[in-house]
């Protein structure tokens, strides 16, 4: 399974407020950080956020398990679609603005030191800090911002294109003021914020280097972090910059603790998890069920060496599912979608496969305020009512679809009448041979495809029931970099991932759900949704002028997406499961809105401790 994180940085969210601490010059206002709604937490004299300890120690080496989205990396150009980028990369570069991890959308100056706008935020002048200088010692200007900027829409990845497709112009009014004017017409609350969050290149080291290509070659940043070792597929190690420009800007105080990060790769999980016991690498999440609840036996465990506890999420749990490709002519049909989800049992693969640890997903936005529930009302029908003419009159008179509940024997005979049903309906009808076809003769078929045997144990069960309708279905397992290819062109039947959204959903909508992206290679419309309602509501969620509006329109669109049936909501859980081995410190208040081991620190009295009982080397 993939996990896709749905904005340039981790999406995030739950609302704190908009512009606050600023000072206006007329009507332009000049400010240390923006909100998209309300007030800002922190002053523009603040001396570290809350939830760090500005007093950590510095040294070690925090050591993950590489899982995001793929299990090997074979460039470390994260900015174009050719390659599997590496993870971690984000450490060497520096962004104009950075978030605030205890405030839904609250973000503050790194290499700008400050930003001036007007009222109508359609523009903006970022003015970067006298001191920003990228690791070999050259300066980040203006003329950088602008390099950056026209590069990415020219000729990097569909997610920057996306992002940066309503900025019109950019250009350097000096060696360090950069002005931004975005497209008239287009929603421009975010656009600050966003832009401020794209990693700053530098031109000149892209004047012998081809930006266009995948290399392996460690590039140029301003970062806190150099690439120090590469094995392409089963390690990349960065460690800190001692000369980095920035280690003592508010934004920064508290993190960047490690000396090292590195990340370990593995082809198999199992052979993962037995890495992590034996102390190979020192921080791992759990994403797996059966493992969580019967593999945490072990002697390091016991000892307490290793410390496994849960950990609460303050953002939305993610749209994790199979997504069936609706651009395949099969899928086209909402009926047929309907009757493939039917036929996977949540409730005996809780029961039988998951221990029972799980919640049924049915929300792109679970858990959460931005959750469509019930009948729709209120100022959420109000958002309806202007689509009622283009939109199904169940999303009036009906609840907000949620997945049939199915019994806990593993194949629910009722719910296989209903499947046929609607299967014939479509005409979808089966033969003498037993297979369904339609007028053409063409087979009714579903492959799933992973690169990891994890999911067999559960798409297996879920392929039995499909057969019982006639239909073809298997699953396949391929290795990384076909399965990457094969996300990359759309050439797949259903395709299992987590889109981790945000509390205040903006531009990566149109990523994630815009008739644009549906057919651009890279992008995570994964399903292909092109419908003008969806565009339409994913624009008036940009513009949303408060909180107050924008959680209605969320809600619609969640409403209107559940409705189509795109994909088998899968299951969820509000927590993180961790593991990691007693060497790391760690803050007194962990950040709401992101996982927080960023802010942790190597404890050299624990490792110690540990190296003298024999559990380390």
């Amino acid at each position: 399974m993939r996990i896709f994180f749905c904005s340039l940085a981790l999406a995030l969210g739950f609302s704190g407020a908009g512009p606050a601490a600023a000072q206006g010059s007329g009507d332009l206002i000049e400010s240390h950080g923006i909100s998209s709604f309300g007030a800002l937490k922190y002053p523009a004299d603040f001396p570290h956020f809350d939830y760090v300890n500005p007093d950590a120690p510095k040294g070690g080496t925090m050591s993950f398990r590489g899982f995001l989205a793929s299990s090997t990396f074979d460039s470390l150009n994260q900015f174009i679609l050719a390659g599997e980028p590496a993870q971690g990369l984000n450490r060497i570069y520096d962004t104009l603005l950075v978030r605030a991890y205890d405030e839904v959308d609250g973000y503050y100056g790194l290499l700008a030191e400050t930003i001036t706008y007007p009222e109508d935020r359609a523009s903006v002048v970022y003015r970067l800090r006298a001191g920003a200088r990228f690791a070999d010692g050259a300066p980040v200007t203006a003329a950088d911002v602008v390099w950056t900027v026209e590069t990415l829409q020219a000729e990097g990845h569909p997610t920057y294109r996306n992002i940066l497709r309503d900025v019109a112009r950019v250009e350097a009014l000096s060696e360090r003021e950069v002005r931004a004017t975005f497209a008239e017409g287009v929603a421009t609350r975010d656009l600050i914020a966003q832009l401020g969050e794209v990693p700053i290149l530098p031109a000149h080291y892209y004047e012998s280097v081809d930006f266009t290509r995948s290399t392996l070659e460690p590039p140029l940043g301003s970062g806190p972090y150099l690439v120090d070792k590469v094995d392409p597929g089963r390690q990349i190690v960065y460690c800190a910059n001692p000369d980095y420009w920035a280690a003592d800007l508010p934004v920064n105080r508290g993190k960047n603790n490690f000396d090292c990060f590195r990340y370990e790769y593995f082809a198999d999980r199992t052979a993962a998890f037995e890495a992590l016991k034996a102390g190979v690498y020192h921080f791992h999440e759990e994403f797996f069920s059966a493992i969580w609840a019967t593999g945490y036996e072990f002697p390091a465990l016991d000892k307490g060496w290793v410390i496994r506890e849960e950990v609460k999420d303050g953002r939305p749990s993610g749209a994790q599912g199979f997504y069936l490709n609706a651009r395949l002519p099969k899928f086209q049909d909402r009926r047929v979608r309907e009757a493939i989800g039917m036929m996977f049992n949540f409730e005996w693969s809780n029961e039988t496969l998951f221990y029972g640890l799980y919640d049924r997903l049915d929300s792109y936005w679970e858990n959460s305020p931005l959750e469509a529930r019930g009948m729709a009302e209120g100022a959420e029908l109000a958002v309806l009512e202007r689509y009622r003419a283009q939109l199904p009159e169940r999303i009036f008179t009906e609840p907000a679809y949620v997945p049939a509940v199915s019994s806990t024997r593993k194949t629910d005979r009722k719910l296989v009448r209903r499947a046929n049903a609607l299967l014939e309906e479509a005409g979808w009808v089966i033969g003498d041979d037993g297979l369904r076809r339609n007028g053409a003769g063409e087979v009714l078929s579903v492959t799933f495809i992973d690169d990891g045997p994890a999911f067999e144990r559960i798409v297996l069960p879920f392929a039995e029931n499909l057969k019982l309708l006639g239909i073809e279905a298997r699953f396949e397992l391929i290795d990384s970099a076909e399965l990457e290819q094969r996300q990359e062109d759309f050439n797949y039947d259903s395709y299992v991932a987590r889109l981790s959204v945000s509390l205040s959903p903006s531009l990566e909508l149109r990523n994630l759900f815009g008739s644009d992206s549906a057919d651009v290679p890279g992008t995570f419309n994964l399903a292909g949704v092109k419908d003008p309602v969806v565009d339409a509501l994913i624009e008036e969620i940009i513009g949303a002028p408060s909180r107050a509006e924008l959680e209605p329109r969320v809600k619609a669109l969640d409403r209107v997406l559940r409705d189509k049936i795109l994909w088998v909501p899968n299951w969820h859980k509000g927590t993180h499961w961790l593991a990691y081995w007693d060497v790391f410190g760690k803050p007194e208040v962990k950040p709401p809105y992101i996982r927080g081991e960023d802010y942790w620190w190597w404890d050299e009295g624990k490792y110690q401790a540990l190296k003298a009982a024999g559990a380390l080397r």
